[in-house]
């Protein structure tokens, strides 16, 4: 996926405001109250907001710390003119200042220990103070309460560092110890695109608070773009942002990921080379978009300074590069494509530049002695793996995985592609989907994804941890505290239910 450009994250905010994401509200006047049936509930509620001055979104998080539940109302008041335009994993009404939420038919049952999101937007003039009561089936909910339960294993972060160390086995991934160990987790985007930008290093935190956000979605693995011009301290990148700089900066978010028992997965997301022809995205060979194959200039030495770097170190995963797509240019027939892919070169007709294929990226890391594991992602932005296991390359230390990328809006998007064209690469090697996700702002098509894979014991990570919107981005959070977007709700709930 390639992040947003710069004008469309600083509108990241208000374009979710008006995603329309689930089921809308109520009529304002309507009034829903709680089933009979729902029992009182010992709560806790996070409120947070993204106001712009006329209107905001409202995220409320109803964590359970009592019994189990079948079914839960939400209440509160404004003390302002807050009007209620629509909401979403709820059934939301306004009465006067009062606001209610009742559960879907699908997000009703809370364990204890399990929590819940829902969203709303709404207008407003004036002051628009936060509320400052809530209850849940009639009884008040404290929001500096501390549990008075232990949570339930579900929601219980992997445990601290340090992170696995991990070699392919068959078709599964294990640790030193010989156990099988599956990559769940999330993408952390920035570093691919804000040196080159001059725009710092990464976008947003990237300390410790931020890496124990994610460890509570129950995710034991960041995928961290990169950019291969700030890695080499390229001149066009801003001098604070590249070389040394840079690279201290990649090996200390390695360092707090790994402390933490979180896999990180080191990634070629920006590489030179200029292309102008079909499906291109941007006018220049600079690292400053994604190019429709790694380049022979630089991508190999990237990828030497990077496996020499962390070639002692093998709970790092290398994955070779984000999206290869020389299929979509035009230049090609599709059997030439997936030489192109492998062996790049001459074997790329009609390519402007000259590339490097996966087998010399692979080759560059093999040459420091590194035996990590590498993950290499098939073609058509990653989607297409048909051709993966004939050409794959060929790896001395036997540590090579599959890499594929999955949106609602590529075409291999049902069961019937996936049980064709994954299913036979799953059964052979490791199949991670090193990004899923779905542009509608809500979750239903990574549900049914995550659901396929985690029947064939396959890893994944959601696109992306960053505080975007929820269709543009897509993102998976409104705040590095770890507070999901309603499509974002639908893989934490997924991480927290994993065994």
């Amino acid at each position: 996926m390639r992040p947003p450009s710069p004008r469309t994250a600083a509108v990241a905010a208000l374009a979710g405001a008006v995603c329309a994401a689930g089921s809308l509200a109520a009529g304002a006047g309507a009034v829903l109250g709680a089933p009979a049936a729902n029992a009182a509930v010992a709560c806790e509620v996070d409120y947070t907001t993204n106001d712009w001055g006329t209107g905001f979104t409202a995220a409320v998080t109803i964590t359970n710390r009592g019994p189990a539940v079948n079914g839960w109302t939400l209440t509160y008041s404004y003390t302002g003119n807050q009007r209620l335009a629509n909401g979403w994993n709820g059934r939301w009404s306004q009465s006067g200042q009062a606001v209610t939420v009742v559960n879907e038919s699908w997000n009703g049952s809370l364990a204890t220990g399990a929590a819940v999101q829902a969203g709303a937007q709404f207008t407003y003039s004036g002051d628009n103070a936060d509320p400052t009561g809530f209850a849940v089936n009639g009884t008040a909910c404290n929001r500096d309460e501390e549990p008075t339960e232990t949570p339930t294993t579900p929601t219980t972060p992997p445990p601290g560092g340090p992170a696995p160390k991990l070699s392919v086995s068959g078709d599964t991934f294990v640790d030193a110890a010989g156990e099988t160990v599956r990559l769940r987790g999330v993408n952390r985007s920035g570093g691919e695109f804000a040196c080159v930008q001059g725009n710092g290093i990464w976008d947003g935190p990237m300390d410790a608070a931020s890496v124990a956000a994610i460890r509570s979605w129950n995710a034991n693995a960041v995928r961290v773009p990169l950019n291969s011009d700030c890695w080499l301290g390229l001149d066009n990148v801003d001098p604070a942002y590249r070389g040394a700089a840079y690279q201290n900066a990649v090996k200390n978010y390695v360092g707090l990921l790994e402390e933490n028992g979180i896999t990180p997965i080191l990634e070629l997301h920006w590489s030179h080379g200029l292309w102008t022809g079909n499906d291109n995205h941007c006018d220049t060979a600079a690292a400053e978009c994604q190019k429709p194959m790694p380049d022979a200039e630089y991508a190999t030495e990237f990828w030497r300074q990077v496996a020499g770097a962390y070639n002692n170190d093998t709970a790092v995963v290398f994955d070779l590069f984000n999206e290869p797509y020389p299929n979509n240019l035009q230049v090609m027939d599709y059997g030439q494509s997936w030489k192109c892919w492998r062996d790049g070169g001459p074997d790329c007709t009609g390519l402007t530049y000259e590339a490097a294929g996966m087998q010399d990226l692979l080759d560059a890391v093999r040459s420091t002695g590194a035996e990590n594991v590498v993950m290499v992602a098939g073609s058509s932005y990653s989607n297409d793996l048909s051709q993966w296991l004939a050409l794959k390359p060929s790896d001395p230390a036997g540590n090579l995985a599959a890499a594929w990328h999955s949106y609602n809006f590529n075409y291999c998007k049902d069961a019937s592609c996936w049980d064709r064209q994954l299913a036979p690469v799953a059964a052979e090697v490791p199949l991670v989907a090193g990004e899923i996700g779905e542009n509608t702002c809500g979750h239903s098509y990574v549900d049914t994804l995550m659901a396929w894979l985690d029947a064939r014991g396959a890893s994944y990570l959601g696109w992306t941890w960053n505080t975007w919107d929820c269709s543009s981005g897509p993102s998976l959070i409104s705040s590095y505290d770890g507070t999901p977007t309603a499509y974002g709700a639908g893989l934490r709930d997924h991480l927290r239910s994993a065994r």
